[in-house]
């Protein structure tokens, strides 16, 4: 008698080739995604939950091809900009809650390397929080200062960030992330440095040069996954 084993289900196979294209791991996946650790890796399905996570790191994937495995596995940029408008119109920026079990905190820029070590005293107690819909994942806002990233941000525009386990630390090259340094707090674009041990931190604005950073001069990270512009 054959035994019947257990396929891994066509969304699952279709999550792994878009990893695959993007040069991406299934490692560094979880950990960005919050999807469930080692899903990938089991003959059976996946939850709804889980395929809702993934959507939510790849806004670029076509759904149908996900589901169905019919169709391009990326939308074309019409496709995914009219999908990126009919959601920002359907949710409210941001607004200010007095409930301190939610929203997200708005950092001073004077307390970001507070807020990048979790001082509960600084994020509970004297930050005003906001509720912004499209920041799922945020762990704190911060403002802008200065203009050594224009024109990706300028200042006074609010950035959203969600904060990297020491631990576990991995960058996602060409990235924005705040860091927490012997120099103080950077809001900066992280590249390969001239070894593992380096990395090179660029400024947006041409008018300041790239500099290499000793990765043990790195204190807290946090990756910057939204902003709020202001006009």
């Amino acid at each position: 008698m054959q035994e019947n084993k257990q396929e891994k289900s066509l969304i699952k196979q279709n999550i792994l080739l878009y990893l695959e294209k993007k040069g991406v791991t299934p490692y560094e996946f979880y950990k960005i995604s919050g999807v469930t650790r080692g899903v990938l890796a089991q003959n059976n399905g996946i939850s709804e939950d889980n395929i809702s996570r993934f959507l939510a790191y790849a806004p670029d994937v076509n759904p149908t091809w996900l589901l169905t495995g019919r169709g391009e596995m990326l939308l074309d940029k019409q496709d995914f900009f009219n999908i990126q408008e009919k959601e920002e119109k359907n949710l409210p920026i941001a607004h200010l809650t007095g409930n301190p079990k939610e929203g997200i905190p708005l950092i001073p820029i004077e307390a970001m390397a507070g807020a990048l070590t979790c001082e509960q005293t600084v994020l509970e107690y004297e930050c005003e929080r906001y509720v912004v819909p499209v920041f799922k994942g945020a762990d704190f806002l911060i403002p802008v200062k200065g203009s050594s990233m224009y024109p990706k941000y300028s200042s006074g525009d609010i950035v959203a960030c969600q904060r990297v386990a020491m631990s576990s630390l991995f960058f996602q090259w060409n990235k924005v992330y705040v860091i927490d340094t012997d120099q103080g707090a950077l809001i900066k674009r992280i590249k390969p440095g001239c070894d593992k041990g380096h990395v090179l931190i660029v400024s947006d604005n041409e008018k300041y040069d790239p500099f290499e950073l000793p990765i043990t001069a790195i204190h807290e990270v946090a990756l910057v996954i939204g902003v709020i512009r202001l006009e």
